[in-house]
């Protein structure tokens, strides 16, 4: 009997997994064709066929990208798969890039994780167009440096609340600062009193800021640089964040949806506190809350409060823990600090806002805090729109740039100076001195590196007619604020390190979480009142406070 031979197809036809890696072998090999330029690409790391630089990407945060930056200098290539990733490891080329050329370094590459994590109401990781510019332009309109004059009140007040929660349990300090900025944000945004309402906003904020964190992590996720991967499978490597998702969009969906149906339905009842939300529908047609199905305009202004709320409530949280942190690291910083206030204010009232230009040194703390623990160690990626020359370099159009701002190179010899320690401008970058931000005569010293330059973030987003807005719009709320705390809580409090078994205090490491938001890692601190005086002050101004024995 003549054997049957058996019946083969070919594999690509037989495999859909097959057939759609050998798309995206093909797609990789268009784009590198269509990059090809007479200039060459900045130095990196060589790479390997089809997959380029995948494996250099860094996983282990600001020290990877320094470690890149030390090897190959301050303008470094990545061929991740196709996609060319641009590190920055200096501020001369990330201004020269982001900042001076912004027209072209603006956008923001189009993300699934926008869309695996559910964050596609927050017009902070949109690229261009009208969802973007409508919904800066509402947030503009809340928090401009003029518009923030108005919270000074309310900023004030928080302060003081503050103190007083930190007079009866200095021990729970993370929450009460937490409280805080929540506290103080909901009433602006949504008009919310969140000591008044059974709903956890601020744990909702803790939690969807937590997964912001995570899933926009430089480097953390290959499905950022290999897109093509949501399509697959979750079970395929580099895919299965996708299960991560899952879980993550109804937590941070619960964000956006349950402080906006409050603020709707108090509306309806005609029971709204002024705010943000009920300015912005004053005349919109609303579905007060009651649906999902709502018009364009009201999908923008939810989302526009969302972002406020979320980035209201926890990003600035992370500079205030930085401050008890260095305020118990550095007891000649507090008291010399105090010495100021002390003069300035006086023991028989409270700091305020007109006492800013007279607090030289308590405003050079403020700088240093930005400087010394970068909340955002890698910025948030830009990407390029067009091809463009820099040092004899072409940066090809649609490259992500990542600037490393926190983390200086090693080498003495690399052109990467770093950006907020770079040692030619800071000097001794990793200590904690306030003064190097003052002339000998103990003013503000305007030639030295503001870090608000690069700790809020670089370049410029057009809006309308041509408006330009800095990348983080929520930073004159945030400086503000910081102003307030340091300067109400140095006034009326001690700060200062745990003592160890032999009586000496305990050194404070200053270790910092890594995501894209980084926050100190949990540390003890000793918090007590200076006086009498400053506490019968401060109970003066909260009267019967809230929540005061949580």
């Amino acid at each position: 009997m003549a054997s049957r031979e058996p019946d083969i197809q070919p594999m690509a036809f037989q495999s859909p997994l097959l057939l759609s890696v050998g798309a995206v072998l093909l797609l990789l090999a268009v784009r590198r064709l269509r990059r090809r330029s007479s200039l060459p690409l900045p130095p990196g790391p060589p790479a390997l066929p089809l997959i380029g630089n995948v494996l250099d990407v860094p996983t282990d945060g600001p020290m990877g990208f320094r470690d890149l930056c030390t090897k190959y200098g301050d303008v470094v290539h990545l061929d991740v798969a196709g996609q060319p990733m641009i590190v920055l490891g200096s501020q001369e080329a990330a201004s020269d890039l982001l900042e001076k050329r912004s027209s072209n370094y603006s956008d923001r590459a189009p993300s699934p994780m926008v869309d695996i994590a559910g964050f596609g109401w927050a017009f902070t990781v949109r690229g261009y167009g009208s969802f973007w510019r409508r919904g800066r332009r509402a947030f503009h309109q809340f928090f401009n440096q003029a518009a923030v004059q108005n919270y000074a009140d309310d900023q004030r007040l928080e302060a003081h609340r503050l103190v007083m929660r930190l007079i009866h349990k200095p021990e729970a300090f993370v929450h009460h600062i937490r409280h805080m900025f929540g506290s103080s944000i909901m009433r602006v945004v949504y008009g919310i009193e969140v000591d008044e309402d059974s709903v956890d906003y601020l744990k909702i904020a803790e939690d969807t800021m937590s997964i912001f964190s995570e899933a926009f992590q430089p480097g953390r996720f290959l499905i950022e640089t290999l897109p093509f991967l949501r399509h697959l499978p979750s079970w395929v490597p580099g895919a299965t964040v996708k299960l991560k998702g899952v879980a993550w969009r109804p937590v941070v969906w619960r964000l956006v949806e349950e402080p906006w149906k409050y603020a709707m339905a108090a509306m309806k009842e005609g029971t709204a506190r002024p705010s943000m939300a009920s300015s912005l529908m004053a005349n919109v047609p609303q579905s007060f809350g009651e649906s999902d199905d709502v018009s364009e305009e009201e999908a923008i202004y939810r989302g526009t409060t969302a972002t406020a709320y979320a980035g209201g409530a926890d990003t600035t949280l992370s500079t205030v823990q930085t401050f008890f942190l260095a305020m118990a690291a550095h007891p000649h910083v507090l008291a010399k600090a105090q010495v100021e206030l002390d003069a300035v204010v006086g023991p028989h009232r409270l700091p305020e806002f007109s006492d800013m230009e007279s607090l030289p040194y308590l405003r050079a703390v403020v700088k240093e805090l930005l400087r010394w623990r970068v909340v955002v160690p890698l910025g948030v990626p830009h990407r390029s729109m067009e091809d463009d020359e820099y040092r004899g370099y072409v940066i090809p159009k649609g490259s992500l740039l990542v600037a490393n701002i926190w983390t200086k190179a090693d080498s003495s010899a690399s052109r990467a100076r770093a950006i907020a320690r770079d040692p030619d401008v800071y000097d001794n970058p990793d200590a904690f001195i306030p003064e190097r931000f003052l002339t000998a005569e103990g003013e503000l010293d305007p030639d030295v590196r503001d870090p608000a330059t690069f700790s809020f973030g670089y370049g410029r987003r057009l809006m309308a007619a041509g408006n330009r807005a800095r990348i983080c719009p929520g930073r004159h709320y945030a400086t503000s604020v910081l102003f307030m705390v340091a300067a109400t809580v140095l006034h009326t409090m001690s700060i200062t390190a745990p003592l160890g078994k032999d009586g000496k205090p305990i050194p404070m490491e200053g270790k910092m979480t890594y995501g894209l938001l980084s926050y100190p890692e949990r540390f003890e601190c000793v918090i007590k009142p200076r006086s009498a005086e400053a506490v019968a002050l401060i109970q003066a101004s909260c009267g019967d406070l809230p929540g005061h024995d949580e």
